[in-house]
């Protein structure tokens, strides 16, 4: 398998002292990486650095096999990318947002437009002011953007956060299908355990800014009853060896 995405030893501290530390991660071509950890561990950080948002102090990111910090252009070019809330114009239908949003792409027609439209649901509310669409639309629509570019890997950070049952189930059939269908690779982000058990094969656990496991969903799950009870277990090790050390 080619790994997609390549982390070594990123850092980054903020003046409140928290931040992210020497984070190792490696996604592989066909994954969906769940990349789980509660509100505040660093999740966003991570992915802000992956996509150019902000710097880090140490480390490299590779996406593509290109260095994020000195070749940007080359290593975004297959990415589409979903960070915090799905921003839109509210006095602006969900069609001609995504018509915007295609203009900072070359050559995407109106047929893909169309095509992101029935991918994600929205075709029939297309013409609609995004004002009048629900939070589960509105971060339909957000995909629906990252997806304008046809990319190759999907980074999305808590694509489910703030839905009902439905919109969570509706955007986790959406990932799984372009997955299947379409061969893209992901990388998600969420503090809700149970979507990472349902959707993801590969996951790694962040805490307190550090990435304290790596694996196969099934690998950390193992000798547990659920991957919930897998992820305390494994933080209850982690607390009692910073205890000891």
């Amino acid at each position: 398998m080619n790994a997609i995405v390549e982390i070594r030893n990123l850092t980054k501290m903020f003046k409140n002292t928290r931040g992210i530390h020497q984070v190792n991660m490696t996604v592989q071509q066909g994954d969906i990486y769940g990349f789980f950890g509660p509100n505040g561990a660093g999740k966003t950080t991570v992915m802000k650095i992956m996509t150019g948002l902000t710097r880090a102090q140490q480390g490299e990111v590779k996406l593509f096999g290109h260095n994020v910090s000195t070749h940007y252009e080359q290593a975004m070019a297959k990415v589409g990318v979903l960070i915090e809330t799905a921003e839109a114009y509210n006095y602006m239908s969900g069609r001609k947002n995504l018509e915007l949003a295609a203009r900072f792409y070359p050559q995407i027609s109106k047929q893909r437009v169309d095509e992101v439209l029935e991918i994600v649901g929205l075709a029939a509310f297309q013409k609609e002011k995004v004002a009048g669409y629900s939070l589960g639309m509105k971060q339909r629509l957000g995909l629906a953007a990252a997806m304008l570019s046809k990319p190759e890997l999907l980074i999305l950070d808590e694509p489910t956060n703030g839905l009902d049952i439905e919109g969570m189930v509706h955007i986790r059939e959406i990932i799984m299908h372009l997955a299947k269908e379409d061969k893209i690779t992901f990388l998600i982000s969420s503090h809700l355990i149970h979507e990472m058990e349902l959707m993801c094969n590969r996951m790694g656990i962040i805490h307190q800014g550090r990435l304290v496991r790596e694996g196969l969903v099934s690998e950390i799950s193992s000798g547990s009853a659920s991957l919930e009870e897998a992820y305390l277990r494994e933080i209850k090790e982690v607390r009692r060896l910073a205890a000891n050390a």
